[in-house]
């Protein structure tokens, strides 16, 4: 299906006509009940259309710029797509699912290996066609605007269930891969479920091959964790500057829970991230880490909002943003405390180095707080490379661009340091020294 859409009609209106084809055809086999939920979150995208600078969440970012293309709908050519996939992922034996422009690819190894009751697969067939109950309890259709839009149009993602007292050793990669000569709309969606006391790892990696044209990615993660759970979720950002991405992630977490996750933003020209976090039951943890560097005309937003919900929790906030060129990056976070949730450890900190004039960065960190037994802060710093610093590495016998790359390294290393998994941590340093040496 490629079918193009009138750039000359509003975006709703311009995808109606495409969303009944997709209905008719590619969603035909679907349960009624799916049916339903698509229609009502098109219905509701139609009546907020996408967001706008007078929006303040969207104040620094043009969305409507990047729907701006003649863009095709999702059209299913993953299996025309041949690589030796093993090259592109981290870890030897961890479980590897593999989604070209939002559709499961034949390559996947889906794992016979795996503990009793634990479902790794991809949402249109092992999870509809297999555990359609399962996903009926827990597809949502909330979040902004763009996330409705991703409720109506997904095509396929991943689904992961743990069952209770399930320890999980085995890391989860899914890999995406943007590709192909047409402008289009990919929407997919992840489903995370961890059992009571049970225990994953999933690492995500977005990259680029043989792209010829603007792809606009529009991603959303559910994630829920049980009680005493721990969820480990990594999000690495690493394709050309043709890709566009939108992503969201919503987290539910019990009490005792603990969820962590990274999102690393290299190599785009446009990303918004949505992270957004309930703690619902007491002594839960969340710990929040990013990273990105910018060059060129990169844009890169990131929008965190957690809500503490209950007593006893704890959450962690670590950003950081290394802009060069004309670049602009935004951290807006949020932290809000709810008047039953006493005795809240709630931190956030954005940590930023601007390399030209022409870069800007905007952060908005933010405090609402209705209890009184409380410990929050937030900070946000801006600045240039220390030039004490460099003059004493320079005075060391390092050119310039080593001393430079040596201080922006070190200043990258506090998120990548957070990251628990060892071979991911090797990954990505090199992705780094890489990318601060281009």
């Amino acid at each position: 299906m490629n079918a193009v859409i009138d750039t000359s009609a509003t975006v709703p209106a311009r995808l109606e006509g495409e969303f009944k084809t997709l209905l008719a055809k590619t969603f035909s086999s679907e349960p009624e009940w799916l049916k339903e939920k698509r229609k009502a979150a098109f219905d509701s995208f139609c009546k907020a259309s996408l967001p706008t600078r007078k929006n303040e969440e969207y104040k620094y970012t043009d969305v409507k710029k990047v729907f701006s293309g003649e863009f095709t709908s999702v059209y299913n050519e993953a299996h025309k797509l041949s690589l030796d996939f093993e090259k592109l992922f981290v870890e030897k034996n961890s479980v590897k699912l593999i989604f070209v422009n939002g559709w499961l690819h034949k390559d996947s190894t889906l794992s016979a290996k795996l503990p009793k009751g634990v479902i790794v697969g991809n949402l249109a067939t092992d999870g509809l066609l297999i555990h359609s109950g399962f996903l009926k309890k827990y597809l949502r259709n909330d979040g902004d605007t763009l996330s409705r839009l991703n409720a109506a149009l997904w095509t396929d993602g991943a689904f992961i269930y743990i069952p209770e007292n399930v320890q999980l050793e085995t890391p989860i990669e899914i890999l995406h891969i943007s590709t192909g000569k047409k402008e289009i709309l990919a929407s997919f969606r992840h489903l995370i479920v961890a059992g009571k006391n049970s225990s994953v790892s999933v690492i995500e990696n977005n990259i680029s091959v043989d792209l010829h044209s603007h792809v606009i990615v529009n991603f959303h993660t559910d994630i829920f964790s049980g009680e005493d759970s721990k969820i480990q979720f990594y999000r690495l950002q690493n394709d050309c500057k043709m890709v566009s991405q939108i992503t969201s992630i919503n987290v539910l977490q019990e009490k005792n829970s603990r969820f962590d996750t990274n999102t690393i933003t290299l190599g785009r020209a446009w990303a918004r991230n949505n992270l957004n976090i309930a703690l619902n039951g007491e002594n839960c943890e969340s710990h929040l880490n990013g990273l990105f560097i910018t060059n060129g005309n990169d844009h890169v937003d990131n929008h965190t909002f957690i809500r503490h919900n209950k007593p006893n929790c704890r959450s962690n906030q670590l950003y950081k943003g290394i802009l060069d060129g004309r670049s602009t990056g935004i951290f807006n976070g949020k932290i809000f405390v709810e008047r039953d949730a006493q005795k809240t450890n709630a931190y956030q900190s954005s940590k930023n180095i601007l390399l030209s004039d022409a870069a800007a960065i905007n952060t908005k960190p933010q405090l609402e707080i209705y209890a009184d037994d409380v410990k929050c802060s937030h900070g946000s710093t801006t600045g240039q490379l220390n030039e004490e610093a460099m003059f004493y590495l320079r005075s060391r016998g390092l050119s310039e661009d080593s001393a430079r790359n040596l201080l922006l390294f070190a200043f990258a290393g506090d998120v990548i340091e957070k990251i628990q998994n060892e071979p991911l941590k090797i990954y990505l340093e090199e992705l780094i020294s890489q990318r601060l040496r281009k």
